[in-house]
């Protein structure tokens, strides 16, 4: 199951180097205080060493694979019923998943520390791309835990 979503919102520009909306949202996700070309920067870095380790020509084919392996399909939402709160299973909409897997991957990356973030990001975007990594548990330990509440799915969704 690929990331297939649009990005209807008009005011998201393409990345420049790639021409691509999911590029280009990452690194607006990345970016810190304003600086939106330090954020570039060490988008494009880590894309390059990325591309270096797994000998690919497509530097996007393998971002894309990657953000589609952290990308949770199913999570669990508390729903309190009569006293009790239970976890819920729920699906998770396309924008979501693609929002999840963007900010997963980047507090993985932030929170290795001693070398340089673009580094830290070529890591992360790697053991993605190879499921494996902290942004792939945090996925693989949601979906443990939806398949673990999945007794509650009947629990109605208010929203």
């Amino acid at each position: 199951m690929s990331l297939n979503y649009n990005f209807p919102d008009p005011h998201l520009a393409p990345d420049p180097r790639f021409k691509n909306k999911l590029a280009g949202k990452f690194i607006n996700s990345l970016m810190h205080r304003g600086k939106k070309s330090i954020a570039q920067t060490i988008f494009y870095r880590a894309m390059d060493v990325v591309t270096e380790r797994l000998d690919k020509e497509d530097a996007m084919e393998v971002f894309e694979t990657a953000l589609t392996n952290v990308a949770p399909i199913i999570e669990v939402r508390s729903r309190r019923i009569g006293g009790m709160t239970y976890q819920v299973p729920n699906e998770v909409n396309e924008k979501r998943r693609v929002s999840l897997a963007i900010r997963w991957m980047l507090e993985a990356a932030r929170k290795k520390r001693g070398r340089p973030m673009y580094l830290r990001l070529a890591d992360e975007i790697t053991d993605a791309y190879r499921r494996q990594g902290t942004a792939y548990e945090r996925r693989e330990n949601t979906h443990k835990m939806a398949e673990a509440n999945r007794a509650f799915a009947h629990v109605a969704s208010r929203r």
